[in-house]
């Protein structure tokens, strides 16, 4: 019964693991809390999405990083830097899976590549 229910809603333990994170984001202080909004609205829409335990993982290592900022008096700028957006695009570099704008990164280059080949093979 449950392989039938996760087929249709996914997998449930992901979906318990993403709640618990989103527990976990409610108890940052303010400042942290809408700084971890922003990155999880980023990341989830730009990190894996053909892969929901690497998306998961990716989140609660955001979370942890929060937390652990927030208990050693981080400033939250120390920890996303000067660019936010090149803070999340590292740190999402370091989870597997795939993303669509990963996937339309590689097609537009091996489409330059094959139309590179095909102009040196019509010049000869």
């Amino acid at each position: 019964m449950a392989g039938w229910i996760e087929k249709v809603a996914g997998d449930l333990r992901d979906k318990k693991r993403y709640r618990e994170y989103k527990e976990r984001v409610k108890r940052l202080p303010d400042g942290y809390r809408r700084a971890a909004g922003a990155l999880e609205r980023y990341l989830l829409n730009l990190g894996p999405s053909d892969d929901g335990k690497s998306l998961i993982a990716m989140l609660n290592d955001l979370a942890d990083l929060l937390e652990q900022s927030v208990a050693a008096g981080t400033p939250l700028r120390d920890v996303v830097g000067a660019d936010p957006v090149e803070f999340a695009d590292m740190f999402m570099d370091n989870y597997g899976g795939g993303s669509w704008i990963r996937k339309e990164r590689q097609r537009l280059a091996s489409a330059i590549d094959r139309a590179e080949e095909e102009e040196g093979g019509d010049s000869r």
